[in-house]
């Protein structure tokens, strides 16, 4: 019975581990990420309240936020805790003069003409496929056109030989009109 016994305990430990691979230690990282992201929060964030409710961050304090919501620019205050989601962030400081710093690398003055006169061969070589490209569309349009212009033709032929023996068959209907009325 004792073999018994350790097999029950052995399959107990594996599913205790199993729970909380696949429900506890998930939701203990989306609780981290959460609590990161509203720790970030700063002044002029857009956020998303758990009710609802959507404002730009005027003032943060450690247990709270100060946000400004509605056309009137209405001013409250909401517990850290209350924000759902930030829907965008403002740019802070550090993040403006990173973007204004762009770094220019230095090049020797002869790949620089190498470079322009790949790009340029790149261009002529474009553009030339670009208009075989574009003739070729062009013929093909011209083709369809004429096409349709022969339909047209032979509809236009089909319906005038049409009306000419609807002519001729009214003019008989009247001679045998006449004949009858005699």
């Amino acid at each position: 019975m004792p073999a018994g016994l350790g097999a029950n305990f052995v399959i107990l430990i594996v599913f205790i581990v199993g729970i909380y691979f696949l429900l506890i230690r998930p939701q203990k990282k989306k609780e981290k990420a959460i609590a990161s992201m509203r720790d970030s929060i700063q002044a002029g964030d857009r956020i998303v309240t758990i009710g609802g409710i959507c404002g730009k961050v005027v003032k943060t304090n450690p247990e709270t936020l100060i946000i400004q919501v509605g056309a009137d620019k209405t001013k409250f205050e909401v517990m850290r805790w209350s924000v759902s989601s930030v829907t965008s962030k403002s740019k802070s400081s550090s993040d403006r003069t990173d973007e204004k710093k762009e770094v220019k690398k230095f090049t020797p003055k002869k790949l620089k003409k190498d470079k322009e006169e790949k790009n340029n061969e790149d261009k002529v070589k474009h553009g030339a496929d670009t208009a075989a490209e574009t003739g070729a569309v062009a013929a093909e349009e011209i083709k369809e056109s004429n096409a349709e212009s022969t339909d047209s033709e032979k509809i236009r032929n089909n319906s005038e030989v049409a009306v000419g023996s609807d002519a001729v068959d009214s003019e008989e209907n009247k001679d045998s009109l006449g004949d009858l009325q005699v």
